[in-house]
């Protein structure tokens, strides 16, 4: 039995101009210890697919299909069940650090904070171990830096901050949302080695959502490409990355700057991102695929496998596309 199980997931927003449509039909699966990336330009469903996992979609928002976590079904869990899981069996990185973490609060509270709500510790003992995290994750002098507020660290700080709040109740399942966002190349890599070294230390399970292609290649074991809020492709890493078989995955793959390439000018995919009021019949990515052809406007291609442990959305065949 896998860790998460996400079957036939839709995802869908009530707003003034129509009802978007973030996620439709996802599924995935997910083993202990195991790590994904999730991969996509904005909007194509990524972080309302973690929402909806955590239970924390907007009031506006509506979730339909299966999320069962180690065999337990939790979409649409009553919030007192949910708190019980968030944290203590899954726990989130959100995008931006200076917004997730309390400015007018220590870090030492918030981190404490954790631990007296979901373990029932003591301050005295909550903050013992909130030291021991921050030390995890390599922040030196971490007693000290208890009671400094979030303003005076810096962006790497923070984001090593909030991996080691959501690492306090040691989660079978951490999501990083856009973890490396805004921050430089070098405490980029810092980060998901950090990243790594916590996966392979705690034996926890992880989804890595982003849209740069560059950091996933050497973090995660698969990866998942969405689209217009469904899976284009997925596949082992090295595999997807060495012989992408989806156009959209080959266009995201071909954006991508390399150094071993002559290059005049950054390849782009033509086109526009979809409307998700509006979604075509058939494929998402047909009004921008250079392949299109004849069903892929009006009927919506399976996911199907065509390698080992590989699957593909596409009507193309798969000469035709690699």
């Amino acid at each position: 039995m896998s860790l998460l199980e996400i079957t036939d997931l839709t995802v869908s927003f009530d707003t003034p101009d129509g009802t978007v449509k973030a996620v439709n039909g996802m599924t995935l699966s997910l083993e202990a210890g195991e790590s994904l990336a999730i991969v996509g330009e904005s909007g194509s469903g990524k972080t309302q697919l973690a929402f909806a996992t955590l239970g924390l979609l907007a009031k506006n928002g509506r979730a339909a299909g299966s999320i069962r976590f180690d065999g337990q079904e939790i979409l649409n869990l009553p919030e007192a069940q949910l708190n019980a899981i968030r944290a203590d069996q899954i726990a989130m990185i959100f995008q931006d650090p200076m917004t997730s973490l309390n400015p007018y609060l220590r870090v030492g509270e918030q981190m404490a904070e954790v631990l007296m709500l979901h373990k029932g510790a003591s301050r005295r003992d909550a903050m013992t171990e909130s030291a021991q995290m921050l030390d995890a994750v390599r922040i030196p002098d971490a007693r000290a830096r208890l009671r400094m507020y979030p303003h005076e660290f810096s962006g790497g700080m923070r984001q090593r901050i909030m991996i080691a709040m959501a690492l306090l109740c040691r989660p079978r399942l951490l999501i990083a949302d856009e973890p490396t966002t805004a921050l430089d190349v070098t405490v980029q890599n810092q980060i998901m080695d950090l990243m790594g070294d916590i996966q392979r230390d705690f034996g926890t399970a992880l989804i890595l959502i982003t849209h740069d292609l560059a950091i996933v290649a050497g973090s995660c074991q698969r990866t998942l490409v969405m689209y217009g809020g469904r899976v284009m492709e997925m596949g082992a890493t090295d595999d997807l990355f060495e012989a992408p078989s989806h156009p959209y995955t080959r266009g995201l793959l071909n954006a991508v700057p390399r150094l071993d390439v002559p290059q005049e000018m950054l390849q782009t995919i033509p086109g526009d991102p979809p409307d998700l009021t509006a979604l075509p019949a058939g494929c998402p990515f047909s009004p921008r695929c250079p392949i299109r052809h004849g069903p892929c406007a009006d009927i919506m291609p399976s996911l199907d496998g065509f390698a080992a442990r590989r699957l593909r959305a596409c009507h193309a065949d798969r000469e035709a596309v690699t």
